[in-house]
């Protein structure tokens, strides 16, 4: 099943002779459960590439389907809430609520939908990322690698059609690297969710189902078996 289709997309910034282009044509797709890593250089265009499907950025052309959705023709107001109902965000800063202990952080998205957790799922999710035992602990009592368990469970909790992960390892150590890609990769086989992740780890990225490399704003799909493309 196709969560998302991303069909010639193209994001250009400025005009004239100032005009940058940090898209070009990209076009490619996922399936539901799929777990796809992006990589490419520094100002390649993956930041670019991940906040327009998030809809934190507008393209330039082209268009974006989530779940058959047109996420380029809502309305604004529209796009917002199906973005907080669809869409689960981890970044590398963590973006916790310092004020709230883990529990409340990471059902914090359905609270700010006025929404009730099922019974059960926010249990359920703290002990898939060992973090039973710290829930009532304060952002401020946890290490980052703990800090980004929260943050993938916050994006766990909505059930959401896509996780997009914006370099979600970039401020922690190998071993909590390793340990937050086992959890994702335990998000996308367990629950069945599709997940669109950046990161300048390629060893790392070997462990996704596709890679997708980003050079000048042009996409390649370099598929699965990255190990061996790199030998």
């Amino acid at each position: 099943m196709e969560i998302l289709k991303v069909q010639n997309l193209c994001k250009t910034y400025g005009s004239g002779e100032s005009a940058v282009t940090a898209l070009k044509d990209v076009s490619f797709s996922l399936e539901k459960g799929e777990f796809a890593a992006v990589v490419g250089a520094s100002g390649s265009g993956k930041s670019t590439l991940l906040n327009c499907i998030g809809g934190l950025d507008t393209p330039t052309s082209g268009s974006i389907w989530l779940n058959n959705e047109n996420l380029l023709r809502m309305k604004e107001e529209l796009r917002t809430v199906f973005r907080r109902r669809n869409i689960g965000f981890v970044f590398q800063s963590f973006q916790l609520i310092p004020e709230l202990n883990v529990e409340q952080n990471v059902i914090f998205p359905l609270l700010l939908d006025n929404r009730k957790p099922e019974k059960g799922a926010a249990e359920e999710i703290l002990e898939t990322l060992g973090l039973k035992d710290r829930r009532n602990h304060l952002p401020s009592q946890l290490s980052g690698g703990q800090q980004q368990r929260v943050a993938i469970g916050r994006a766990l909790i909505t059930k959401p059609i896509l996780i997009l992960a914006d370099e979600p390892t970039g401020n922690l150590d190998s071993k909590n690297s390793r340990d937050v890609m086992d959890l994702l990769v335990t998000a996308s086989r367990k629950y069945g969710q599709t997940i669109l992740m950046i990161t300048h780890n390629i060893s790392l990225a070997a462990s996704a189902d596709r890679v997708l490399n980003v050079s000048d704003g042009h996409l390649t799909d370099l598929g699965g078996g990255y190990n061996e493309k790199l030998s």
